[in-house]
């Protein structure tokens, strides 16, 4: 069963499950520390970084 979803904001999802960090870096969010991540989904940050959401979802369920 999935944890994370695509409207979850970003730095929710850092604060409760820190070990999805990489996967952001991976992906290349290199915004994790900035305010935007406060506020900003997964979705809309992956539309920003032209990601394919369901395979990002994916990879940060398969980190938790």
């Amino acid at each position: 069963m999935e944890k994370i979803n695509k409207k979850m904001k970003i730095g929710d999802v850092l604060d409760e499950f820190p070990e999805t960090l990489k996967v952001f870096s991976e992906y290349g969010f290199h915004c994790i520390g900035c305010a935007a991540s406060s506020f900003e989904t997964i979705e809309e940050g992956a539309n920003a970084h032209k990601i394919d959401i369901d395979k990002f979802v994916e990879d940060l369920n398969k980190a938790i």
